[in-house]
């Protein structure tokens, strides 16, 4: 396809205009068309997965960004509506528009109260989500990363557990703090970029430009971190998970977990590190360290459980700590593992609480005490679920297993200048006894629910997956395998954007070091012209020539 058509398609606008629309009619239908309102909705997030196909037509070995919109919003702040998708984003793109569909098919019959409103929670949710993947406006993604808390406040709320209002009064009075802090980051950011340029702009492309000294670095990186840490979550910011995932309805755990949390990680690799490499580089190990406290506390604490929900909850909390490891090694295996595992983590988390939730739903508990023997009476549920669960585990062959070793290479050969150093051996030593462990909690769990003899009479009678669960999870199955026996599919369109990832972060990390005065970095002769045009106060003029002379 031409390059040029490329970019003057409205695909991305259309992307979330499909959710939002199915939201509008929905929004209209009668409450009592309870079928009419699921086949609805589950219908606009098929078409919406459908549509994400087209992102494939792209040449996405550039590593540059394709189906750029870019359209003025507030000229006077330099807000804009600006929309890209690289290899980066691209697989999240798709991980949000085939899991969303999946969540709301999962709980048709878990949910019979207020089913027009769970609906209309979920279209907004999916609409926030692919907002924020695709948002390349600092001001923009803050919107879509802040609606996203709202329509998960009421799903965990409104139809989760018995402690379901705790849960989710805890769950946005964290996310929204570390929120905030990181909007009072954004403003001090484009305020210095106007200092240096002249003009306002939330722009990404634009604001990656600039340099900042290193002590400023340092603080707003630690605004940006917070609201990311607490997403992904990391240790120890991760004690809301455990209360949201236990409270939450079965499909707002699949998106939680399988979506949510990957936006933690992807506003690591996509704005704190691009932005302040400096701060990156010094803070990173520590990070990293915490990653690798989460990989064992999380797999310590999932051993010791006694729900196998809060189980698969913590799990992620160790699973999570590999993708931040990875991705802070600042190595191209590292960084490549970090992002191919957060869709693996994706496919098989999602898997894994499907089909938790299919065991609550027949017998309203999960309770590994209640249960036992379920291989007898449930052959296909106990085939499924040891699949999950050995691609959880990493075992080869499986999608889990090429992630977590990219990673452990990554980590083992990260550079010195920007990654761990020698460090990165002690790193991987221990990050790999986090394989270990989940081995151990995973296969505990398989033989506590279904192997033994049958010592309660309610697990005799357990109706097998229907079709409906079956049609849910046989994509999730076809993944884990395609991934696990042939990853180039989707590393292929990823590794390019990844490698101009680390290396324009080792250059403005070089640039940064030699002079970490404000200044403008790496922008193009005729940029730096227009903005000498018009020069900020001050010795404005003069940083903005030298960075015109410097720039590369």
């Amino acid at each position: 396809m031409n390059p040029s058509l490329l970019q003057s398609d409205h695909l991305l606008s259309l992307l979330l205009a499909v959710p939002a629309l199915g939201a509008f009619v929905v929004l209209f239908m009668p409450r009592q068309w309870t079928r009419a309102l699921r086949l609805t909705s589950v219908g606009f997030m098929l078409a919406e997965f459908g549509l994400s196909f087209s992102l494939l037509s792209a040449d996405y070995s550039d590593g540059g960004y394709h189906f750029v919109e870019k359209v003025s919003w507030i000229e006077t702040w330099g807000i804009s509506y600006h929309l890209g998708v690289d290899g980066i984003s691209l697989w999240l793109v798709f991980l949000t528009t085939l899991l969303t569909p999946i969540a709301l098919f999962v709980s048709w019959t878990s949910i019979k109260t207020k089913v027009k409103e769970y609906a209309l929670a979920f279209l907004m949710l999916e609409l926030a989500m692919l907002g924020a993947f695709v948002s390349l406006d600092l001001f923009l993604f803050y919107v879509f990363w802040e609606l996203m808390l709202v329509p998960m406040y009421f799903i965990i709320g409104v139809w989760g557990g018995a402690q379901r209002v705790y849960a989710a009064v805890k769950f946005f009075i964290y996310t929204m703090v570390g929120s905030l802090l990181m909007l009072v980051a954004i403003l001090y950011l484009v305020g210095a970029y106007h200092q240096v340029a002249g003009h306002y702009s939330f722009d990404l492309l634009e604001l990656r430009h600039l340099i900042i000294p290193r002590g400023t670095q340092i603080w707003l990186f630690l605004a940006f971190i917070l609201a990311f840490a607490i997403k992904v979550p990391m240790f120890p910011f991760h004690t809301w998970l455990p209360d949201a995932h236990t409270q939450a309805p079965t499909g707002g755990s699949v998106i939680l977990a399988a979506v949510m949390l990957k936006l933690g990680i992807y506003g690591f690799l996509r704005f704190a590190m691009p932005l302040f490499p400096l701060a990156s580089q010094l803070i990173g190990p520590t990070i990293a360290l915490f990653g690798i406290i989460g990989i064992i506390y999380g797999a310590w604490a999932a051993w010791v459980q006694k729900d196998a929900k809060k189980l698969v909850a913590y799990s992620s909390v160790s699973h999570m700590g590999f993708i931040a490891l990875g991705l802070f090694a600042m190595t191209e295996h590292g960084v490549n593992g970090a992002l191919l595992q957060m869709l693996n983590h994706g496919v098989s988390t999602g898997a894994l609480f499907i089909l938790v939730g299919v065991i609550y739903e027949r017998r309203h508990t999960r309770l590994f005490s209640e249960f036992g023997g379920l291989a007898k009476v449930m052959p296909w549920y106990a085939l499924f679920f040891v699949i999950v669960a050995l691609s959880s585990i990493g075992l080869p062959g499986t999608n889990g297993f090429v992630g977590e070793f990219m990673i452990l290479v990554g980590t083992f050969t990260s550079n010195a200048e920007v990654g761990f150093g020698p460090w990165g051996r002690v790193f991987t030593l221990f990050a790999a006894t986090g394989v270990i462990f989940a081995a151990v909690y995973m296969l505990h769990a398989v033989l506590k629910i279904f192997w033994g003899p049958i010592t309660h009479k309610a697990n005799e009678a357990l109706a097998d997956l229907s079709f409906r669960e079956v049609a849910a999870l046989l994509p999730l199955m076809g993944l884990i395998f395609w991934i696990g026996l042939y990853p180039a599919t989707f590393l292929d369109r990823s590794e390019d954007a990844v490698n101009h990832f680390v290396q324009d972060f080792t250059a403005k990390y070089d640039a940064s070091k030699l002079d970490d005065s404000l200044r403008l970095w790496g922008v193009p002769p005729a940029a730096a012209e227009a903005v000498a045009d018009n020069p900020a106060p001050g010795d404005a003029p003069s940083v903005v020539a030298d960075a015109a002379g410097g720039a590369r």
